[in-house]
């Protein structure tokens, strides 16, 4: 299995670059891929603020990329749960870490908007700071 970079992701999805799309589409087709959560939140970002897509744009493409046949993502059951939470409103990163924390008793914020989405989305593990 090969783990891939953020550029070789965001190459993949925004076909921006011929050369080195098609040598992402090379190893997205001949090899297993494992894509990080890191890359993920990484590629969130890039895809947000770089170019411009939007919510249901990237949720779409991150879902269909982890959707691939050869393609496995790190804690699958955690990054399924932040993208439904990502498209129901959720900041990307917020998502994934609150996900990510399902094995811990809670996750502790002085983030009021995240605290009140994550009620609103019945996300009970969430401690709100004050």
């Amino acid at each position: 299995m090969l783990a891939v970079d953020t550029n070789v992701v965001v190459r993949y999805l925004a076909r921006d670059d011929a050369r080195q799309t098609s040598r992402a589409d090379e190893l997205f087709r001949a090899k297993p891929i494992l894509i990080l959560k890191s890359v993920l939140l990484e590629t969130e970002w890039v895809l947000r603020f770089s170019y411009g897509f939007d919510r249901e744009l990237i949720a779409k493409a991150l879902r269909g990329l982890a959707g691939l046949p050869n393609v496995g993502v790190e804690e699958p059951t955690a990054v399924g749960r932040a993208l439904d939470w990502f498209a129901d409103g959720m900041d990307f990163a917020d998502a994934l870490h609150l996900a990510s924390s399902a094995g811990a008793d809670q996750f502790a914020t002085f983030d009021r908007k995240l605290a009140k989405i994550a009620q609103n989305l019945g996300s009970g593990n969430l401690l709100l700071l004050s």
